[in-house]
């Protein structure tokens, strides 16, 4: 496969970009940090749905070093629906590496960069050419839309070998921008994917770069980037505990820090296994996680969640249980608190959802 770069595709795009570009906040800055967080946030996420949450969590945590001090739990609730929590954790445990190991100023090689927590081959690409200049490779979603339109590449791209062969054009075309327009080009790149040629109907009429589309000229760009099919997403069942204490109090409890949603706060709550109902589930976790053997009463309320790789449907009971000395055998920490305060937890969006209807019910009553 023959490489697309040239003077006049560079020209093109960057001409593109220039007139185009949107004046986001990150933009706005050469500040390394600044960059690195817009880009972790970007992660499978609109920038719409980003920019409140980079401008709050700048507010708070202004330098690498403040991010690096802050108590998690502080961390997490900034992160609070934004998803991808282990994304929080991770950022946290880099700026730490960073003041520990780089003096407070993030490294500048794609090399030293994958060594951080939570930065991949995508992001150091992005960090390094965007924040530094360098002619690095930041290949995300839309860049391979593009880059398989460009070249009419063919082969499903979830094999090894088109990953593969996708860096390797990406590196090509990274190297081969202009001096000094690195960071323009990889934002092109990106921006190009988000805003031109988008997965269904790419409005190639409006594409800076058309000339040199091989999908364009054979008429193949609807179907491209090719996918293998996929596979239905796996649903489970959860049976959430609404436990109370004579004070009018919840039982919130604390994933352990490390895995999915990681150091977030839910109600107490258990997946159903094979022929398992969620109420049996239910009691099930709360014997297991929490010493407690409760009887599971009325169902509250049911909410369904998508996560990348599976859906659940969450089942919230009421639960009454003889003693309330739960122990966190299955938890980070354990905690009571009322309905009116617990806004104060780091709480994933189902157990947000049980909450919001735990407090319709509440209006409902008085």
């Amino acid at each position: 496969m023959q490489p697309v770069p040239s003077d006049a595709f560079f020209d093109a795009l960057l001409d593109w970009y220039a007139q185009n570009a949107p004046k986001l906040p990150w933009r706005l800055s050469r500040e390394p940090y600044h960059i690195w967080l817009a880009e972790i946030m970007l992660q499978q996420t609109r920038i719409a749905t980003v920019l409140p949450y980079y401008e709050r969590f700048l507010a708070a945590f202004p330098t690498v070093q403040a991010l690096a001090e802050a108590p998690p739990e502080r961390v997490l609730k900034l992160w609070e629906g934004l998803g991808y929590y282990s994304r929080a954790r991770n950022l946290q445990r880099a700026a730490q590496r960073i003041v520990s190991e780089h003096q407070g100023a993030l490294p500048q090689s794609v090399e030293a960069l994958l060594k951080l927590p939570g930065i991949g081959r995508y992001t150091a690409g992005a960090i390094a050419s965007i924040a530094f200049g360098k002619p690095a490779a930041a290949l995300d979603g839309n860049v391979m839309r593009v880059l398989t339109r460009l070249y009419d590449y063919a082969e499903p791209i979830e094999r090894p070998t088109a990953q593969q062969q996708l860096w390797q054009l990406a590196e090509q075309l990274a190297r081969a921008a202009p001096s000094g327009s690195v960071a323009a080009y990889t934002q092109a790149m990106m921006d190009l994917g988000r805003e031109i040629c988008t997965p269904r109907a790419p409005r190639c009429e409006a594409c800076p770069v058309r000339a040199f589309c091989r999908a364009y000229v054979a008429g193949t760009q609807a179907s491209r980037p090719r996918r293998a099919p996929k596979a239905a997403l796996p649903h489970y069942l959860v049976g959430a505990a609404i436990l109370s204490n004579p004070r009018g109090e919840l039982l919130m409890a604390q994933r352990p820090p490390h895995g999915l949603l990681g150091g977030l706060w839910e109600f107490p709550q258990g997946q159903a296994r094979q022929a398992e109902t969620p109420e049996a589930a239910l009691r099930r976790t709360l014997h297991e996680k929490l010493a407690l053997d409760a009887t599971v009463g009325e169902l509250l309320t049911k909410v369904r969640h998508a996560f990348t790789h599976f859906k659940i449907t969450l089942h919230a009971y009421a639960c009454r249980a003889e003693r309330l000395d739960a122990q966190p055998l299955g938890y980070a920490d354990l905690r009571w608190i009322a309905l009116a305060d617990v806004d104060q937890l780091p709480i994933a969006r189902a157990d947000r959802r049980v909450i919001a209807s735990l407090r319709s019910a509440q209006a409902r009553l008085l």
